[in-house]
Formats: structure tokens, C-alpha cells, sequence
């Protein structure tokens, strides 16, 4: 599952979800050609894992309170929430079998 979301309904769509499931964080903008070109294989990712994991993609242009509160520095910044905690992150465009690894290690 693919969803977007914003500063204001983080808590309940990461932090109270990653108790369910993983959630997979993309700290994301417009502009940025690395975001863009990670985008496609998160969606897939997204696709193929089902209800087993949420992919939230956060713009940072319009949300900027989160992204300094997860310290993202350099975009594209992938964190995975388990338990309402951060468990693992990215930064830059990673191969689909690393971010495979990384979710089914949290599974």
C-alpha cells in the first residue's frame, strides 16, 4: 500500500501503524531527479508487498517539520518505522533487492 501523507497526520499514519506493520518512509521533493528516479521502484515495492508494509511518501517542500525532526539531511531519506520507532534507513537511490532485504529483515 502507497500513501501520502503530511506533518499533521504522521503520528497516526506511521507511528500508530508501524505497531501493525512496517512503515516505509520516503522523504521526498519535487525537484530533486534522485527522488524521481527512486519513486517507480517504491511504488513496485509497494505493489508487490501488499498489506504487509505501507510505503508513506512525504514531500519536504510542503512538510518540513518532520523531515527536521528525522534529521533528513540529503534526500531521497527512506526511513522504515517498526513499533514507532525508526529500525533501519536509506539515503539515495538503492537497488530494489537492498530495499527488499531491508523490509523483509523487519518483517
Amino acid at each position: 500500500m502507497e500513501i501520502d501523507i503530511t506533518d499533521s497526520d504522521f503520528a497516526e499514519k506511521v507511528i500508530v501503524k508501524s505497531k501493525e506493520m512496517p512503515v516505509l518512509v520516503d522523504f521526498w521533493a519535487s525537484w530533486c531527479g534522485p527522488c524521481q528516479m527512486l519513486a517507480p521502484i517504491l511504488k513496485k515495492i509497494a505493489d508487490e508487498y501488499g498489506d504487509k508494509i505501507v510505503v508513506a511518501k512525504l514531500n519536504i517542500e510542503e512538510n518540513k517539520e518532520k523531515a527536521q525532526e528525522y534529521n533528513v539531511m540529503s534526500i531521497p531519506n527512506v526511513k522504515l518505522f517498526k513499533d514507532g520507532e525508526v529500525a533501519d534507513e536509506f539515503t539515495g537511490v538503492v537497488p530494489e533487492e537492498d530495499i527488499k532485504k531491508l523490509i523483509d529483515a523487519n518483517l
